[in-house]
């Protein structure tokens, strides 16, 4: 349950009373199901409880605590929600004769709008962007839209940046185009209309500055064709490419973010508030950050994310790319209602498979349909990943000499390489 929708404390109290009154026992059980919906330790029920039974069912205000009035929340909502900002106006003029910590001004906020207090930011247009708006923005990214015309080969575009080097750079090494790898020298990235579709996808994601899912089973070719998405945005979008590792905690999670948006990762990954406040500044610059192997993350790291993208403010988009992706974000409904933009990868299309093999590779030319839709049948499947490794066999055995032809027989010694499992 997410912070919007955790249980009050009176509510939490009226209820165990109420069980307390009519079954004259409250279990342990009853005060964990309701420590849970109200998203508190077991032991802070039990104190509500045992202040209740005494007469006090709702905590003793505070006196003196900090607290906002009307002039200082309109100035919060002038600034766009920016405590940071307001903190700066109320030390520069002194709207109240005494400022608390930044630290007290910022719980004093989060008090208020736990309690329900509505924060109207000014300026809403800065962070949002008109219905009318994404043809012209997909228009200047200069994105293809799915299913208009053939293929086409992106044969001689520099590798995008921060595309990761494979080997030692000697002639033969197979080349990758965002760290994957295509296993054979010579190869293409083809966009293709499934290609296409992932880049218009995440194009408008971009454009919206919103969150957007890329999904499908393993091999299908979501990496690349994300990464074909993010190489096309204009050099003035920045793109951040977070690695997530196996099982990360969120001192892990936050180092990558970190290292990721160019910030101080060592000094800053064990400070949570410093290291969160870092982070929301930079993504209040308009970018994509691009989270790949998503299917890695923990409900609770996604809340994670959902709450860095709910700062007011927050300008950038969010791509999160795996295989299962869609199942695990279904796990966290917080952030799953938050996202704009599913899209299902599928795998290759078989009535242009021999057409899109030739401009992926050379070796592919003058191979005949049949032969290719017999490997795609038994072997590949349709699978983006298997087929770059058949192309790396076809293109070894078809060096072994002058007059080498792809054939039947050739292809199916290439394919009888894979093993068991392609």
């Amino acid at each position: 349950m997410d912070a919007d929708g955790r249980l009050a404390r009176g509510v939490v109290v009226r209820r165990l009373l109420a069980v307390d009154q009519g079954s004259g026992s409250v279990s342990s059980l009853h005060v964990r199901v309701m420590a849970e919906a109200a998203g508190v330790t077991v032991r802070t029920v039990w104190r509500w409880l045992s202040e209740a039974r005494e007469g006090r069912l709702e905590p003793v205000s505070r006196q003196d605590r900090f607290t906002l009035d009307d002039e200082l929340w309109a100035v919060l909502a002038e600034v766009g929600g920016n405590v940071a900002a307001l903190y700066r106006q109320m030390t520069a003029d002194d709207l109240t004769g005494g400022v608390p910590s930044l630290g007290t001004l910022h719980r004093a906020v989060q008090r208020d709008l736990r309690a329900g207090r509505v924060l109207e930011v000014a300026r809403p247009s800065r962070n949002r962007v008109e219905a009318g708006r994404y043809d012209r923005v997909l228009a200047e990214l200069k994105l293809q839209r799915a299913g208009e015309g053939l293929p086409v080969v992106d044969a001689d575009s520099p590798s995008p940046p921060g595309a990761a080097a494979d080997g030692d750079g000697e002639e033969g090494v197979g080349p990758s185009r965002g760290g994957v790898r295509l296993f054979v020298p010579g190869a293409r990235v083809v966009s293709t209309a499934g290609v296409a579709a992932v880049v218009e996808a995440v194009g408008h994601t971009a454009a919206a500055r919103g969150i957007g899912c890329v999904f499908g089973d393993p091999g299908v070719g979501k990496t690349v064709a994300v990464q074909q998405a993010l190489y096309l945005l204009p050099s003035r979008v920045p793109v951040w490419r977070a690695v997530v590792g196996v099982k990360p905690g969120l001192p892990q999670m936050r180092a990558s973010l970190l290292d990721a948006l160019g910030l101080a990762a060592g000094s800053l990954s064990h400070r949570a508030q410093p290291a969160d406040r870092a982070l929301g500044e930079v993504l209040r610059r308009p970018g994509v950050l691009f989270l790949d192997d998503a299917q890695r993350l923990s409900p609770a790291l996604l809340d994670y994310l959902r709450l860095l993208w709910d700062e007011p403010g927050t300008a950038a988009a969010l791509v999160l790319c795996g295989a299962g992706a869609e199942r695990v974000i279904a796990r966290a409904p917080a952030l799953r209602s938050r996202v704009l933009t599913w899209h299902q990868v599928l795998g290759l299309d078989q009535e242009r498979l021999a057409e899109t093999l030739a401009m992926f590779h050379d070796v592919w030319e003058g191979a005949d349909p049949a032969d290719v839709g017999w490997a795609d049948a038994t072997v590949a499947r349709g699978n983006f990943r298997t087929w770059a490794k058949i192309t790396s066999h076809v293109y070894a055995l078809s060096k072994r000499g002058p007059d080498t032809r792809v054939d039947r027989s050739l292809i199916e010694q290439a394919c009888a390489r894979l093993g068991p499992y392609p």
